[in-house]
């Protein structure tokens, strides 16, 4: 289960092992299932997910770290983190829990949470990933 907190929100979610459980429903939550539902882009959203699937690193343009992740619901994820500004993380496995603060973008096969680092111009909210207890921004 994942907990979402949008971009004003300030409690910090906590990474859980799998297996844990964690009530559903909060309302940070309910905003990514809301956007997924009404098929939304441009939220900003902050929660975890189970890597379920490595891809390849896309190298065209600016490089991006790309995994699908599963969420609270069982709605499938792709992350597209930007490795030009952000570290690469080398040692994600399937299987692992992933923490993120990005911004979700709908699509058919379920969306992209992008934004996963710094803007270098400021013009954007910081994000980040989260994993084995470092920060990836």
């Amino acid at each position: 289960m994942a907990t979402f907190r949008s971009h004003s929100g300030g409690a910090t979610s906590a990474l859980r092992r799998p297996g844990q459980e964690q009530g559903t429903g909060s309302a940070d939550e309910q905003r990514l299932r809301d956007a997924i539902r009404a098929q939304q882009s441009d939220v900003q959203v902050r929660g975890t997910g189970e890597v379920i699937r490595l891809l390849r690193d896309d190298l065209k343009g600016s490089r991006h770290q790309k995994f699908l992740i599963r969420v609270a619901g069982g709605t499938t994820i792709l992350v597209a983190h930007n490795i030009d500004l952000a570290p690469r993380i080398d040692s994600l496995q399937v299987g692992d829990r992933i923490g993120f603060y990005g911004e979700y973008e709908w699509t058919d096969k379920g969306g992209v949470i992008h934004w996963t680092h710094h803007d270098p111009g400021g013009r954007h909210v910081g994000g980040w990933l989260e994993h084995a207890g470092r920060r990836y921004e």
